[in-house]
Order: C-alpha cells, then structure tokens, then sequence
C-alpha cells in the first residue's frame, strides 16, 4: 500500500514545470490566480496542509503560526529571504523552514550592473525621450552621464551576491570597496582586489556607488539612515536590489530632491509595493518592479530547490536548505 502523500499548499502560482513537478510528488493544492493570499486565507491552508509554500509576499508572524494547527511540518520558502516569517516561533512549534539560497546570485548581480549603468548613464530618460518622439538629433552636450570604470564601488554585504556584484564590477573597471559583518577569507578576497572597511561610514563617505546586498534583519533595518546617507558624496549614486527597509527611504527621498545625492537605482522599497510618490518624479531615479530575480531559469531553479526540501523531508531527512538560528 502506498505511503500518504504529503499535503502541500502553494500560495501563488509558479511556473508550470515547477507545478507540475509538485502535483506529481505530492497532493499539492495550486492557486488559480496569482494574487496574494488574505491573512485569514494563509492560517486556513496552514490549518489543512502538511507543507506550505509561501513567497516573500507572504507574511507569517507568531499568531498565525499559533492558529495553524498540529499539522503543518515545514514552510518551505519560495525564496531566498526568511524575514518575512517569524522562523523563530516555527521552530518553537516543531515548524521547520527552508528557503532556496543561492539561486537567484546571478540574476540579481546582472540586474544591479543594469541599474548601475542606467543611473549614471541616464538611461530612463533617454527611453523616455524616445519614445515621446521629442529627440531633435544627437548633440556633443545632451544626455551627459558618467563613466562607472574607475570609480570606486562600495559593495553593503559581501555573501553570494555581493561577491557576483563584485566579480562583474571588475571587469567594467571599477575599483573594489566592501563592509561586511566579517571580512572575506584573503583567497577570495585577492582576486576581486577588493578592500575591506570595518566601518561602513569611512567607507560611504568616500564611494562614487554603494551598492546594498545584504539581506533585511533587524541589524540591518535603516542600516542607510539619515545620518549616514549625508556622508556620500553629492555625486555618488545609491543602487539597492537587496531589501528596502535596509535605507531610510523618506530621508533618501529628500536628499535626492535637494541635490545631495546624484542618484539612486532602486529594485526594492521599504513598504513593499507602496512606493513613495516623490520618488516617481525624481528625473535622478530608476525604479523597478523587484525585477532582480526575474528570469524564467532562475523561477524554475527555485521551484526545483524547493521541492528538493519537500522531497527530503518527505524521506525523513532534515531540508538541505533548512534554516537555522545561526543564519537569522
């Protein structure tokens, strides 16, 4: 007689090979649409399934893990970052968590060149420009950028995508800078030619881009507050793909309107989908829908990590990717 099948609940949709795959493995209950689950509708697929499968849009605190039931065993992350679910009061109620490190390294490195390059060589407003159909012809003084080679590039978290960040910045000529929570074994280190500063305000004060990879924690919360934001350089540009609550976004926002700040190129924002309106209408800003991880490759690689973790635990083995308390 076969063995039970787990029961997974999957919160939005995902790519169809991926789905696919689930239904094969386990009982898994997919979304029709792909708009979030309500908070009431996450504790009630908590409540029935064995596996929940949430994203980073979902957000899952004490008191809904405390309605969830006997039953759920593993939230199995559709995702890199965790700090949307309250791992702790998981793991306190028997709940493992997973997530899918790694993945989307690549992908998110690609698309902060992208929006390094586009802040500082205006390229929005040449888009813009274009196809309003007001360009008149070329001319030696319109649409002055600079050049990202020989700048220095201060690189906020120095983990898998900082590091990817780092790799491609070199071979565009930029100088190397980083602050991280531990400095870089020196064989990783040397080949980036990379200089570590222990403190993150010597080292902004001093960058022509900082770049923020690091993840969202509670030592990371408005780690580019206002006090420090004033230590760049009036010509320095700010590019973030990590996690918006890391810089205060009101204080940006400000020092961009007055001129303190060249620039900044922002995939993510501090209240999530609800972007400062002030922001849009700063001609210096880039802004993009968290793209950073956008590729179909990259989706699929999360799904197959994810049911990687599912598939294991199902076997009666810990997550490969499981998330522990060191990690937080």
């Amino acid at each position: 007689m076969p063995l039970k099948r787990l029961s997974v609940v999957v919160t939005r949709r995902l790519p169809d090979p991926v789905e696919t795959r689930l239904k094969e493995l386990f009982d898994a209950e997919l979304r029709d649409d792909d708009k979030p689950m309500s908070r009431e509708d996450l504790v009630a697929a908590m409540a029935r399934a064995d596996v929940l499968v949430p994203t980073l849009c979902d957000h899952i605190d004490a008191s809904m893990l405390g309605g969830a039931g006997e039953r759920l065993k593993l939230i199995a992350n559709y995702g890199a970052g965790i700090d949307h679910i309250d791992v702790q009061s998981a793991r306190q109620r028997g709940i493992l968590v997973s997530n899918t490190p790694g993945v989307v390294t690549e992908d998110t490195a690609d698309m902060a060149m992208a929006l390094m390059l586009a802040v500082t060589r205006r390229i929005p407003e040449g888009l813009a420009e274009m196809q309003a159909g007001d360009w008149r012809g070329w001319s030696p003084m319109t649409h002055l950028g600079g050049r990202i080679g020989g700048k220095r590039l201060g690189i906020l978290g120095m983990g898998r995508i900082g590091q990817a960040v780092a790799r491609r910045a070199q071979a565009f000529g930029m100088q190397i800078h980083y602050h991280n929570r531990k400095r870089l074994r020196p064989e990783i280190e040397e080949p980036l030619e990379a200089t570590y500063w222990e403190s993150l305000d010597q080292m902004v004060a001093r960058m022509d881009v900082i770049s923020i990879n690091c993840p969202h924690t509670p030592s990371t919360f408005h780690l580019m507050n206002a006090r420090r934001l004033k230590l760049l350089k009036p010509s320095a540009v700010i590019v973030n793909t990590s996690r918006g609550e890391v810089i205060d976004e009101n204080a940006l926002t400000r020092m961009l309107r007055a001129g303190d700040i060249a620039g900044a190129a922002l995939d993510v924002y501090e209240r999530g989908a609800e972007v400062n309106p002030r922001l849009r209408e700063l001609p210096n800003v880039v802004l993009l829908p968290h793209m950073g991880s956008a590729t179909m490759e990259g989706r699929i690689e999360m799904g197959e990590k994810v049911i990687l973790n599912i598939k294991t635990f199902a076997d009666g083995h810990r997550p490969p990717d499981q998330v522990l308390p060191g990690m937080l």
